[in-house]
């Protein structure tokens, strides 16, 4: 299936100081996009995968679960290690997951962390019906597009495939085990005016992490897709800020050349 217009993975080889950036559930990089470019823009060499089953049809994400989504910024990073003198990995919703369990999984490798609206529990009666519910019915109503906004639009499914939903059920349930393994750096960004994650992932996920440094930032005129709504820029800049109190090299490249990519496979 052809990818969905602005959903394409994005790539810039910049500097000696990589970022990662992973999408959130039903979502695309178009989400993060943006974020990525403002670093690109400023030196960093920037990976922003599309995720398996994401970016085309919803359908698509039926044949796909949390271990394909899991490998896919699995592999990024590892890439991004083997090129980069420091790397740091960026989530939002989801994405936020996915960044803590890489950070528990690969320790040292991974300089510091930025969360933006993460994900930790699948909330109310609807998440505990998933067992039987994805035999029943193949999907629900989307969660994209939760922005205070108006005119931004997030490009992600309008349907919610509920095998994959369940997958991300016990993925959360996986990584919420393993986030005392979490110890490095931390900027905790969110929503309280959130639709999608309540805040309450976010005060668990502090609560549990063995990070010595963390700050929490709160986002008070965005929604859940914080990263295309009023408080982008602000999420920009500080995890901008982040990288160069961590990565003094930030930014700069051997050649001293600039070079971009928007190619992805």
């Amino acid at each position: 299936m052809p990818v969905l217009p602005g959903a394409e993975p994005y790539r810039h080889e910049g500097g000696e100081v990589g970022v990662l950036l992973c999408h959130g559930f039903t979502g695309s990089p178009q989400s993060l996009r943006p974020w990525a470019e403002y670093l690109a823009e400023r030196g960093l060499t920037v990976s922003l995968p599309l995720l398996p089953g994401h970016g085309t049809r919803w359908k698509d994400m039926q044949l796909t679960g949390w271990q394909d989504w899991y490998a896919e910024v699995d592999r990024e990073l590892r890439t991004l290690t083997e090129r980069c003198s420091q790397v740091f990995v960026f989530g939002l919703s989801m994405g936020g997951a996915l960044t803590l369990r890489l950070a528990a999984k690969h320790g040292d490798a991974i300089s510091g962390i930025v969360l933006v609206n993460p994900a930790n529990k699948m909330h109310g009666l609807a998440a505990k019906a998933l067992p039987v519910a994805r035999h029943l019915i193949p999907s629900t109503k989307g969660i994209a597009s939760d922005i205070a906004k108006a005119g931004s639009e997030e490009v992600g499914y309008d349907r919610v495939p509920l095998r994959a939903a369940h997958s991300l059920r016990e993925f959360l349930k996986l990584v919420d085990g393993e986030l005392p393994q979490v110890t490095q750096p931390m900027v905790l960004l969110h929503s309280p005016q959130d639709h999608v994650v309540p805040p309450v992932d976010s005060a668990r996920i502090l609560s549990r992490v063995s990070s010595q440094e963390v700050k929490e930032i709160l986002l008070e005129q965005s929604y859940h897709v914080a990263t295309l709504d009023h408080d982008a820029e602000l999420i920009f800049e500080e995890s901008y800020a982040f990288i160069g109190r961590l990565a003094p090299d930030a930014g700069r490249s051997p050649s001293g050349g600039k070079k971009g990519s928007t190619s992805g496979g």
